[in-house]
């Protein structure tokens, strides 16, 4: 089809029909369903017809390519006018083989290796039925204790920004008409769910449009130039109006302004939920707010289906906006192509060669052991494959390590830390003795069982962490510390007198005192999907160099969140000169630092900077100049750095961040060797949201900074000079 057939269907289409199409539901109200019948109550719930379904323009959550192929086939048959259905799902980091989490994959700073597992995961999930996927998610984060900040890739809006582009790369490719392994990317949530107040989900966001625009906004506007077809609505409140029902974010910013005219769907239930929120009374005004607000598709609520029609004949609302809706939704699939190809790439055979392949495997294992970060290393590790090890810890064995939003990964064939090493260094140099529980303490006759097993073992390998249950959607947190068991369990195991290395599953920075300073090594490895013993026994055991840097500061205590590396400064800066000591901007009790900033991240090397130079000391409108520093690997062993560049305005129209990310490098140097690393600098690079919301540059100083994180680093200064 072309768009004169698309506008041609849409005009065949009764107000029913077009109604429909706005529609999401979940699989099992469809046909052909493995479930059809058995789950009756939402059906009952929401109030629709039959005919709505077999007139519906998405499913929700449906896969399997047989169960897909069952559905789409049952429902040909009865669309009048043989509309396909589209399926979507939410594949956020895997379908069946799983990833690490988005803000463990943002910890490699690898974008090649992102894009490649957004490529993995399109071509399990299309060859599966799926259309779309609800990734990926861009919410700037700055809060640990809210859970979905496992789903995000942290705190800055440049890199966030970057992997939102390599995701949407990998997910949709450059022709999804004729790729059939890749899915069309819905980017969300839009905008600024992250920054719910209190780290408690679903909550209120309430900042500036300067702030909004500055920090929150870049990265969703990435993955829209990328092309990105679709955009879901967040849950959260914008300058008070809910995200779902906010016609200055979806039509002002969003559409007239970025120019978006692809397809907008609601999160689950949002809708409805602007009679909760208090800008509707009943599910008519939710309805008329929303598609007024741009929304095309209301995902499992019927506030259209019911409504919808009833506005239009009553003359408060203008068909002319359901038509635009409809024919958004209606030219994605024309771009799936499945018009055509109703089934798509949907394909048994295909589906048995393709998903859970070796091939996807290992890309897994590579991934997760680059997003793996070494937080502490007191020359414990890397570990020597003659040691004897005592394995202990509530993930020693446990499956539990593919984190939220794994939707089809199975626990029982992801790799555990058992496995992994034994089969790093044979069962018998492997004893495994689990001890605590996730929140349960070690009982006496464990810590019994752990007394013998440990005298015959050189060094302890403790595994520790969250259950994924407790991050994700809904998984906020007011206390971030491990659970006390563990801690305790930390503590208890340093009296052996051994060498205790922590390894830690979790899906947000904690606060992790009485672990850092009890354990001799400290490995962060999120949640690293299916291949995680493998690729964290790769790391232990020294075949691979840790090498992931992190995305989100860890805070020092709860009580400084939120904490980020570009904060601004204040009048009084705690190392402010002529004031005070005790009245400047400070804790009493705690530094103001995180206690590992974004950046950070160790290796079994070391890496020196030296030499930073300038090719000048100004930079004109027209003009770059090029920021050049070696960096020496003066460690035993080889290894790959990522070298950040930083750049702070001294003199802002409007306050200005302490430091800016404005890119990055990774180099793999081998022992002894050293590189000359350049960075281009530019007038682009430097421009900022004003107070009038303009974007531009000032003239006036700058401080450049290049370092292994954002707190340690050299420094030079240059000017910007603007063409009259």
């Amino acid at each position: 089809m072309n768009q004169t057939d698309v506008k041609q269907l849409l005009e065949q289409m009764t107000q029913d029909e077009k109604i429909a199409q706005l529609m999401q539901l979940a699989g099992f109200f469809y046909e052909g369903a493995a479930q059809r019948g058995e789950i009756t109550g939402p059906m009952e719930d929401l109030g629709i017809e039959e005919e709505t379904i077999i007139n519906s323009g998405s499913v929700l959550g449906a896969s399997g390519a047989g169960e897909v192929r069952s559905i789409q086939e049952a429902h040909l048959k009865k669309n009048r006018l043989g509309i396909p259905l589209l399926m979507m799902a939410d594949i956020i980091h895997g379908y069946k083989t799983i990833f690490p989490v988005p803000l463990g994959i943002s910890c490699s700073w690898n974008l090649d290796l992102a894009e490649k597992s957004a490529e993995a995961a399109a071509k399990e999930a299309a060859v599966s039925g799926v259309h779309v996927t609800f990734a990926p998610m861009t919410d700037l984060v700055r809060d640990p204790r809210w859970g979905r900040v496992m789903e995000s890739t942290g705190e800055d809006p440049f890199l966030n920004s970057e992997f939102a582009k390599a995701f949407v790369r990998g997910f949709q490719g450059d022709n999804l008409k004729e790729d059939l392994h890749r899915v069309a990317a819905c980017v969300k949530h839009f905008a600024a769910y992250g920054a719910s107040e209190g780290g408690r989900d679903y909550n209120s966001v309430d900042m500036s449009e300067r702030q909004l625009r500055e920090m929150y906004l870049p990265a969703y506007k990435a993955a829209l130039d990328e092309g990105c077809e679709m955009v879901m609505t967040a849950f959260n409140i914008v300058d008070g109006i809910p995200a779902t029902g906010n016609k200055r974010l979806m039509r002002d910013i969003l559409r007239d302004e970025w120019g978006f005219d692809g397809v907008m769907i609601s999160d689950w239930g949002a809708v409805k939920e602007l009679i909760p929120h208090g800008t509707a009374s009943n599910e008519k005004e939710a309805g008329k707010l929303a598609i007024e607000a741009g929304v095309d598709i209301e995902m499992m609520t019927a506030c259209y289906a019911n409504n919808l029609k009833e506005l239009m004949e009553e003359g408060q609302l203008e068909e002319s906006l359901v038509d635009e809706a409809v024919l958004r939704i209606l030219t994605l699939k024309d771009k799936l192509g499945l018009f055509e190809k109703p089934h798509r790439g949907a394909d048994v055979k295909l589906e048995e060669e393709l998903v859970f392949s070796k091939e996807h495997r290992q890309l897994s294992r590579d991934l997760a052991a680059k997003s793996c970060v070494l937080l502490k290393n007191e020359g414990v590790l890397p570990l020597g494959k003659e040691q004897k090890v005592l394995l202990v810890g509530p993930f020693a064995s446990s499956g539990d390590v593919l984190g939220p939003w794994s939707w089809k990964g199975p626990r029982d064939e992801a790799v555990t830390m058992e496995e992994g090493m034994k089969r790093k260094i044979g069962a018998n140099n492997v004893s495994v003795a689990a001890g605590c529980g996730i929140e349960e303490a070690v009982t006496e006759e464990q810590w019994k069982e752990i007394e013998l097993a440990v005298k015959g073992a050189d060094v302890i390998v403790a595994a520790l962490g969250e259950r994924s249950e407790m991050s994700g959607e809904g998984g906020s947190r007011a206390d971030i510390m491990l659970p006390l068991a563990q801690v305790e369990f930390v503590r208890k195991l340093k009296r052996f007198n051994k060498p205790v290395a922590v390894v830690l599953f979790n899906g947000r920075p904690l606060d992790l005192h009485g672990v850092t300073d009890q354990a001799d090594a400290l490995l962060e490895a999120w949640y690293p999907g299916t291949e995680a013993g493998d690729a964290v026994a790769d790391l232990l055991f020294g075949e691979v160099n840790p090498s992931g840097k992190l995305t989100m500061s860890f805070p020092y205590a709860v009580g400084q969140v939120p904490v980020y590396y570009n904060r601004f400064n204040t009048g009084r800066p705690q190392k402010a000169p002529h004031i005070r000591e005790r009245y400047v901007s400070q804790y009493l009790d705690i530094p103001n630092e995180p206690l590992f900033p974004f950046g950070f991240g160790l290796s079994y090397t070391s890496f020196f900077y030296s030499n930073l130079s300038l090719s000048g000391n100004v930079v004109r409108s027209d003009e770059s100049i090029r920021a050049t520093v070696t960096v020496t690997n003066q460690g035993e062993y080889a290894g790959e750095e990522t070298v950040q560049l930083y750049i702070k305005d001294e003199v802002g129209e409007v306050v200005r961040p302490l430091k800016e990310l404005k890119g990055f490098k990774k180099v793999f140097l081998k022992s002894g060797e050293s590189q000359e690393i350049t960075f281009k600098i530019n007038e682009t690079m430097l421009r900022y949201t004003h107070s009038d919301l303009g974007y531009r540059s000032d003239a006036g100083s700058f401080t450049v900074f290049i370092g292994t994180d954002s707190e340690n680093g050299k420094t030079a200064a240059f000017e910007l000079e603007l063409t009259k």
